[in-house]
């Protein structure tokens, strides 16, 4: 191990390392349960063919990332990525599951060529500066935008298409089996604030471990919650195995390649456009996503050169696009390097035993996907919620004070919760600040990949709706 990772020349040990390998699992397993539901949403996967999915492909990126590249970083299917397949690729575009999950692979193909020819980053480079610092934001919006609806918070009333849950209990307005698991989100969010305020590593997986299990406590005080319960559930591990092999593995390629209900609903001019959009989508967000986190994870352990370079930088981002195509293979959404990671180079992790390490961890939670499936989803919700405003730190790099830069980067964090869109955020931000450069007299500025991407996103809007 010394040989291969390298310890002592990092100032590190093994057991410093498995310890900050298991800190970073805490932090960032909470995606097991939270991509299961998002998913299941869809009808036509399962949460436990999920849950397996969403392990196996964070098991094989954060492996890769071990031994390609010997960085303390784990990959898993992202945040806000898997948002956007569900919500908008699957419920919003029309496309199926199978069909959402062929651009996946595009999206890691595409990065494999990328990184191999080194143009990832000079593509990364090319995107407005303004638009790039508030992607981050608007995917926590969009984010905490979903928790809040799942937890039932807020409603749609009918008028302003957004209201707030009724909590008046002696009216009629509102009954405690509606107002209950409300009050379990939100109790959920503040004791994830505490417990991050107060330093406890895997915040997040506590606060959805105490929602769960005060919601079910409160179960007790609602007339027939308990009605039903447990029918049909099964403690058999395997079970879930099953159902991973039977409805997301391998699906891309048996059902994902057939486009023809969406070209006859839509048809072939509007399926082009939307399909190079929405991998363009996959492939930027999942971009700006994987740098940030990199330079983010390698700055705070100090695993940085004097030049800010990252060691083994292009094996790193490799690891990544592979993990992205296995993934969708597996059956679940784009993979990607995750922030949380920083909690394990917190605790000192320093090398890629630590990666070794939180692999070995989601190996053992793919066999608790029966007990994962008890969590209800007002306890996930507060976890979206509060990853919503952990996204949200990037704004104080805006310069508000400069129209150039605050219009592009207020349009793209405000789109995407409004429009329930990701890749319509970034392409609000992309024409905004193309126009307004050129009648400021600063068209030089706009470098060609941004005309290019910008005049695909304005197709789009222009062929799709």
């Amino acid at each position: 191990m010394e040989k291969f990772f390298h310890l002592q020349e990092r100032g590190t040990t093994v057991k410093t390392e498995i310890v900050a390998g298991f800190t970073t699992f805490m932090a960032m397993s909470y995606i097991l349960m939270v991509n299961a539901g998002m998913f299941a949403e869809l009808g036509t996967v399962s949460y436990n063919a999920i849950y397996i999915a969403t392990a196996l492909s964070a098991i094989i990126g954060t492996v890769l990332m071990a031994l390609m590249a010997n960085l303390p970083l784990a990959l898993a299917a992202g945040m806000g990525l898997n948002a956007y397949f569900v919500y908008t690729v699957c419920f919003g575009l029309g496309f199926t599951y199978a069909n959402a999950l062929v651009l996946v692979m595009l999206d890691g193909v595409i990065f494999i060529i990328l990184t191999l020819t080194g143009l990832r980053k000079k593509i990364f480079d090319a995107i407005p500066q303004s638009v790039r610092t508030a992607i981050p934001a608007g995917i926590g919006l969009f984010i905490a935008f979903l928790g809040l609806q799942n937890s039932g918070l807020i409603v749609d009333n009918g008028a302003t298409l957004v209201g707030l849950v009724s909590f008046n209990l002696f009216s009629g307005s509102a009954t405690w089996a509606s107002v209950m698991p409300v009050l379990v989100t939100l109790l959920s969010v503040l004791a994830i604030a505490i417990m991050a305020q107060r330093k406890i590593k895997g915040s997040v997986l506590f606060g959805i471990l105490g929602g769960a299990a005060a919601y079910y406590l409160l179960g007790f005080t609602v007339p027939g919650f308990y009605d039903g319960f447990g029918a049909g559930f099964s403690f058999n591990p395997f079970t879930a195995f099953k159902d991973f092999g039977r409805e997301a593995f391998g699906a891309v390629f048996k059902e994902g390649f057939d486009f023809s209900p969406y070209i006859e609903a839509h048809g072939m001019g509007s399926f082009i456009v939307t399909m190079l959009s929405t991998a363009l989508a996959f492939c930027m967000v999942d971009m700006f996503d994987t740098l940030g986190t990199l330079y983010g994870a390698c700055a705070r352990g100090n695993l940085v050169d004097a030049n800010g370079n990252i060691p083994k930088m292009n094996q790193a981002m490799m690891s990544d696009a592979i993990a992205t195509t296995i993934g969708a293979v597996c059956g679940t959404s784009t993979v990607t390097t995750f922030v949380e990671s920083s909690a394990g180079v917190g605790e000192g992790g320093r090398t890629g035993l630590a990666a070794l390490s939180t692999a070995f961890f989601f190996l053992i939670a793919m066999f608790l996907a029966p007990f994962a499936q008890l969590i209800p989803s007002c306890a996930t919700a507060a976890a979206l919620i509060y990853v919503g405003v952990l996204m949200m730190n990037c704004v104080r790099d805006i310069q508000w004070d400069k129209t150039e830069i605050s219009v592009p980067a207020f349009l793209t964090m405000a789109m995407m919760p409004f429009t329930y869109s990701i890749s319509y955020g970034i392409g609000f931000g992309l024409i905004s600040f193309t126009i307004i450069s050129i009648f400021t007299g600063r068209a030089k500025e706009v470098k060609p990949a941004t005309w290019i991407i910008g005049l695909l996103f304005g197709l789009t809007f222009f062929l799709t709706h």
